[in-house]
């Protein structure tokens, strides 16, 4: 029981997952590099900008965290630069931008932002003011030689249709459209999320790819970082190379999981996890993946 709502995280061995086929199929969205603009290389490193989304995306199974496992297992090694503070719109990642991104001088920056400037309706940010922020980011980041890769605002809420989500359209068209201007390199995780969206696996939960409707489960987490890593240039190959290497990763998902229990059944469980003299959230952890592997291993004998 403890596992019953446990989100789906990635591909299976045997066959690919729906959710990566339409992340494929997309691939021609992304927006191809100048001429003069540097491949990711060994050495170098990428800022990630962005909200609780990506500040989330440092985390075991977060959508960086899988963007730097997918690098590797290319043999690409690049240093992450964590950028992301929860709550940011637009204003606030453009007045600490000096701070965060350029003082480090790092080779790239990933640019995520638009969700909160919508989300957060009257104290959101408006297109207008939005698009000069943006630009002034993506401006000072080339001017100090810092390659930049946009990715498209994320959804608010699993239903496009909602007046949020119709709202974030005109932010999204500008990135796209900003992203071809300034020649910078895209990520369109918008249209990916709607596109996984239509898949049959993905009921109308609203909790297919999120936790809430707007901060990603694992499977979301996957489609950000199959798109970052599109965005700069992995081939389908590629691609497939870095979903095997998350697959076998011991860190490679986190579900966070609310157990309700009695009070006495706690204390026992706390004077077990005593006799051990093992913190009870260590010891739960590890009873919990036992439970894991024993259902999986009967899931594959019937």
């Amino acid at each position: 029981m403890l596992l019953a709502n446990a989100p789906k995280c990635f591909m299976n061995q045997k066959s690919p997952s729906l959710i990566l086929l339409a992340c494929l199929a997309l691939c021609s969205l992304a927006t191809p590099g100048t001429a003069n603009d540097l491949s990711l290389q060994n050495g170098q490193s990428i800022a990630f900008l962005g909200d609780s989304i990506t500040a989330q995306g440092v985390n075991p199974g977060g959508y960086v965290r899988l963007v730097i496992s997918g690098l590797e297992a290319n043999g690409i090694k690049v240093t992450p630069i964590s950028a992301g503070v929860s709550g940011n719109q637009s204003e606030q990642m453009l007045g600490r931008l000096e701070q965060d991104v350029l003082r480090k001088k790092p080779t790239w920056m990933t640019l995520s932002c638009g969700v909160n400037d919508v989300w957060h309706g009257a104290k959101g940010v408006p297109l207008d003011q939005y698009k000069k922020n943006i630009t002034e980011m993506i401006d000072r980041c080339q001017s100090a030689g810092i390659s930049v890769l946009i990715m498209t605002a994320t959804m608010i809420q699993e239903d496009q249709s909602n007046a949020l989500n119709q709202q974030l359209v005109a932010y999204n068209d500008f990135l796209r459209n900003l992203a071809r201007e300034k020649h910078c390199r895209l990520a369109d995780l918008n249209a990916e999320m709607q596109e996984a969206l239509k898949e049959p696996s993905a009921k109308p939960t609203g909790r297919f790819l999120t936790i809430d409707g707007v901060h990603m489960n694992p499977a979301g987490n996957e489609i950000m970082a199959i798109g970052v890593l599109k965005g700069f240039g992995l081939d389908g190959p590629q691609i497939q190379k870095a979903e095997k290497q998350w697959l076998d990763a011991p860190d490679g998902c986190e579900v966070p999981i609310k157990l309700r229990m009695t009070l006495q059944e706690f204390q026992q469980f706390n004077a077990k996890a005593s006799q051990l003299n093992r913190p009870v959230a260590d010891l739960l952890e590890s009873e919990i993946k036992e439970l894991l592997k024993t259902t999986l291993k009967q899931q594959q004998q019937k």
